[in-house]
């Protein structure tokens, strides 16, 4: 059995700031040598390629699972009735250092939330919280431009260790 990489879920609601936020994360944890992979959890309905080309045929004639490589690129595409567990996104990725993941609010992994205000999930499903207002709550909590102190709470709560310093 493959050893799921560590990954903490950046939750919060459309139009919060968790992609800025996962922009940030991104320098900063590449910057401190971690080989970062990053999922992005949708509820739209994804395809490979466009309608008429080669690997959406193959898709539409019956594939379960459809890769497209290219210099210096790879995409998986595979067919599954209902939604994909994490930990089966984050077996695909093992190897990784560190795994961002934006949305996944219902697994069990670690979740900072990014809000507008106070957090929308109850504090025991949070690690932490990144507000654009100052919050007293029993759980850390961070303005949105703190990239650097969240990247030292990740690497305190998953156990990492940087390869190289900030």
């Amino acid at each position: 059995m493959k050893t799921l990489p560590p990954a903490i879920c950046i939750v919060g609601l459309s139009g919060a700031g968790k992609t800025i936020l996962l922009e940030g994360l991104i320098q900063e944890m590449s910057g401190r040598g971690y080989r970062l992979a990053t999922v992005k959890h949708s509820h739209h309905t994804l395809a490979p390629d466009t309608p008429a080309k080669d690997s959406f045929r193959h898709a539409e004639a019956g594939a379960e699972a459809v890769a497209l490589a290219s210099p210096g690129h790879l995409a998986l595409f595979r067919r599954r009735q209902g939604d994909w567990p994490l930990a089966e996104v984050l077996a695909l990725l093992a190897g990784f250092d560190l795994v961002l993941v934006e949305g996944y609010k219902g697994a069990r992994a670690p979740k900072i939330e990014v809000c507008r205000g106070r957090p929308a999930l109850p504090l025991e499903e949070l690690a932490a919280v990144v507000s654009d207002e100052p919050l007293d709550l029993p759980i850390p909590c961070f303005p949105p431009r703190a990239v650097g102190a969240i990247g030292d709470f990740i690497e305190g709560l998953l156990g990492l260790k940087p390869r190289r310093s900030p």
